[in-house]
């Protein structure tokens, strides 16, 4: 994994090998980012990456600039790499958080602009996060949601989906 480009463009991130994580390979952040140029100004939003694993997300989002980013995840392992990596990059604008994110969602106050979950593909729950994020007031006005998935889900028939886009294997619905 590297970032992709900001002010740490091109530094590889190197997880350790027994993290239970599939992260989002450099192909699809790309892609992923290429969209969101065009979408947002990065020092301007503030961020929350939900089921966030490695942190790949999220330390894009940092090495871009962005004001404020919340990293969840349920995974100690997950969660010390995460700040032990903003910490060798002396990212002061990412907060990390252990917890599930279906109790974080029902409990959480924030407010971000643009709200990125990336659950385990084969996740029960999966169908239910657009409208538990969407049914809190956590998204700011004009704000979206990205869900990564797999093939296998398909959300155009929510009544907030926006779009899709496939990169590989990979695939990523937007809401608003």
């Amino acid at each position: 994994m590297r970032i992709i480009s900001g002010i740490y463009k091109g530094r590889r991130i190197n997880p350790p090998k027994n993290l239970p994580v599939r992260p989002t390979t450099d192909f699809a952040k790309e892609g992923l980012f290429n969209v969101l140029n065009n979408k947002v100004d990065f020092a301007e939003i503030e961020v929350l990456d939900l089921f966030a694993g490695t942190g790949n997300i999220t330390l894009e989002f940092a090495s871009r600039g962005v004001m404020k980013i919340q990293s969840v995840d349920v995974n100690f392992r997950c969660i010390d790499f995460i700040r032990k990596t903003a910490q060798q990059f002396d990212f002061k604008n990412i907060q990390v958080l252990k917890a599930d994110v279906f109790k974080y969602l029902d409990a959480a106050k924030g407010k971000f602009n643009l709200i990125f979950a990336d659950p385990p593909y084969d996740l029960e729950r999966l169908e239910e996060i657009p409208d538990l994020v969407l049914n809190t007031e956590m998204l700011k006005v004009d704000g979206f949601l990205i869900i990564e998935h797999s093939k296998n889900h398909n959300f155009e028939n929510h009544s907030r989906f926006e779009e899709h886009r496939k990169y590989g294997n990979v695939n990523f619905s937007f809401f608003s």
